[in-house]
């Protein structure tokens, strides 16, 4: 009998489908979780297809980590107006990197997986990406290179702060209007006001942050 179009679809499957789920399961059971049989049977689909794509496990796993890069670096990156303000660049990041329950999840899990040699790579090259544009960001607001390094820092370190706190003590994390308050404070507290420059105050009156609402469980 021939395979009906459904299980064809399936079957063929790209690369990033594959990646994308072996982001989830990161996501939920660590790197561990990203196993071929497991994978397959929640994609639909044989072994056959992962092979068509991937000659091993590690290869899937580089895979599922550039694509993670493109989506939270590349396409974040991409969507902040280079003509827009230094002030302006650094708010928007923040905002915009107001990442998902899962994404956070992912990443953190990521980060603890980075005695993995492919993974630990992967992790130190993220890490420069945010540090390195935070860096440029505050240089350009007038900042000396030794504290421009030390503002991208705290602002980073914040951010992973920040991210293992909605994962391990969600129910303390604010909701709402709350949340979009405590995201307004973190923006004041990460860019001083001697270094915002003119628009900085009604840009803090219109914090524009999409409400978090608590994960369930």
């Amino acid at each position: 009998m021939k395979p009906t179009a459904a299980a064809d679809s399936r079957q063929n499957l790209s690369a990033d489908d594959w990646a994308e789920a072996a982001l989830d399961a990161i996501a939920v059971g660590g790197l561990d979780a990203v196993a071929v049989e497991p994978l397959a049977r929640g994609l639909g689909v044989t072994k056959g297809s992962f092979y068509w794509h991937f000659a091993n496990r590690d290869a899937l796993l580089r895979a599922a980590l550039q694509l993670w890069e493109r989506q939270q670096i590349d396409s974040l990156l991409s969507k902040i107006d280079p003509s827009a303000t230094p002030y302006e660049r650094i708010v928007r990041l923040f905002k915009a990197a107001n990442m998902s329950v899962r994404d956070g999840r992912l990443y953190l899990a990521i980060a603890a997986a980075a005695d993995n040699p492919t993974v630990q790579a992967f992790v130190q090259r993220l890490s420069e990406r945010w540090i390195n544009y935070l860096d440029e960001s505050y240089r350009a607001l007038g900042y000396s290179e030794p504290q421009a390094r030390q503002w991208a820092l705290f602002a980073f370190a914040t951010f992973m702060g920040n991210l293992q706190v909605r994962r391990d003590t969600p129910q303390m994390m604010p909701e709402g209007q709350a949340f979009s308050d405590y995201v307004k404070l973190m923006i004041k507290t990460l860019i001083p006001r001697e270094a915002r420059g003119q628009g900085a105050e009604e840009e803090d009156d219109h914090p524009h942050v999409v409400p978090m609402r608590r994960p369930g469980p």
